[in-house]
């Protein structure tokens, strides 16, 4: 019997945690609304979102904002929307050539930066850097404000001591980063709870919380930066693997390019990320005669319409399509979201030349999906990691109201 009243407790905390983090998710998509508003859209009845709201003005995670009166009868309706205030998040992006930390608010902006350009020091050269520029962009907000961290996110490629020699870096040596559990490690140091992610799946989640997550609960995610990397949305979470690289494109088996700037494959098959990737954008454009030392430069190329620019779009969409059409038939989603690590008219190039490619290998009976420009651009490293602790703190992910094991958040909270 005592065991019954305990799960009936554990499923009332469940279910409470959810509808809150369901409210929330409302006021993030739609903006300011009423209670009667919150109601309609969540389905809960008056006096729980009454109590809810209660909750949530305590926990100052939203805030009044005014009185609804055009078209209103009677009592004008009492506006609420989130408190930009009511939370913060720490991100720190980890890349083999650069490492990026961030704050964002609990409305999605940037607060402060710190950007380290060039080849990813030792683990312990990392940890000492990241812990500085933590301390730096917390200078930010004050001391009250440091009360409401919601936590420190951590995106990162996995396996970054592979396929060097397709990325055109032949010196670094980041075997030391195979045998380290960073997130772990910088946990233990700055006191606060991590939350790791490879950086797909944090752009992805980003783009969940705070970008086309807005209007989207499923789609497959493409970010072109470096190395191309995605992450897939199902059912308004992301979805992980056994390892956490589920949706991982870049190692997809593709035929080798024909590019004469292409480096010949090991075997029979090449991977995706030695044709549709920046890193084969610039190694073309260096191959052409152009000079390529950073993102300024490409964006310089793409601009000026490089003919290297548009003879790589080619080979990289006749990859990159296919790959993107096998994942549309195995996770049946209706939205693919496309973004880059830089633009000046590229990332609008890619879209129309993908979606083209993709009506021109539909199936019969397929359609082709909508495909969504991505929110953040050069920014979502750094959005995707610091939404990570926004992310697992605040949605209303559905394994909040299983019973039996426990959940990620119920572990972490140690419940």
């Amino acid at each position: 019997m005592a065991t019954a009243q305990i799960g009936r407790g554990r499923n009332s905390v469940r279910l409470r945690r959810y509808n809150e983090r369901l409210l929330l998710q409302v006021l993030r998509r739609s903006g300011e609304a009423s209670k009667a508003d919150l109601a309609r859209r969540t389905h809960l009845t008056s006096t729980a979102i009454g109590g809810i709201i209660q909750s949530l003005e305590e926990s100052e995670l939203i805030v009044y904002t005014g009185r609804r009166t055009e078209g209103q009868r009677g009592q004008p309706a009492t506006l609420i929307d989130l408190n930009p205030k009511g939370a913060f998040g720490i991100g720190v992006r980890l890349d083999r050539d650069s490492i990026e930390t961030a704050l964002l608010d609990f409305g999605g902006q940037i607060l402060a930066r710190r950007v380290h350009e060039g080849t990813l020091p030792s683990p312990d050269e990392t940890l000492k850097l990241v812990l500085e520029d933590i301390e730096e962009v917390l200078k930010a907000i004050t001391p009250d404000e440091r009360e409401r961290l919601a936590g420190i996110g951590v995106a990162q490629p996995f396996n970054l001591g592979a396929w060097l020699r397709e990325l055109n870096l032949q010196n670094p040596d980041f075997r030391a980063w195979d045998d380290v559990d960073f997130a772990f490690e910088l946990g233990e140091a700055a006191g606060l709870p991590v939350f790791s992610e490879n950086d797909g799946n944090a752009a992805a989640i980003a783009e969940l919380f705070y970008g086309c997550g807005r209007e989207f609960d499923d789609f497959i995610y493409v970010f072109m930066g470096p190395v191309i990397g995605c992450g897939v949305a199902l059912n308004g979470d992301c979805l992980r693997g056994v390892t956490g690289n589920a949706g991982d494109i870049a190692v997809m088996p593709v035929p080798p390019s024909r590019l004469p700037s292409a480096q010949a494959p090991k075997g029979k098959w090449d991977l995706l990320l030695s044709r549709a990737s920046l890193s084969a954008l610039g190694r073309h454009l260096r191959h052409s005669g152009a000079e390529v030392n950073c993102h300024a430069d490409l964006e310089r190329h793409i601009r000026a319409h490089h003919p290297a620019v548009e003879e790589w779009v080619e080979d990289c969409i006749d990859a990159l399509a296919p790959a993107v059409r096998s994942a549309l038939c195995i996770l049946d989603v209706p939205v693919v979201v496309f973004d880059a690590d830089v633009d000046a008219g590229l990332v609008d190039l890619l879209r129309r030349r993908l979606a083209q490619a993709l009506a021109d290998t539909a199936p019969e009976a397929r359609g082709v999906p909508e495909l969504v420009r991505g929110s953040f651009g050069s920014d979502a490293g750094a959005i995707g990691a610091a939404s990570l602790p926004m992310f697992f703190s605040f949605s209303p992910r559905a394994e909040l109201l299983g019973s039996g094991a426990k959940s990620t958040e119920e572990m972490r909270d140690g419940e």
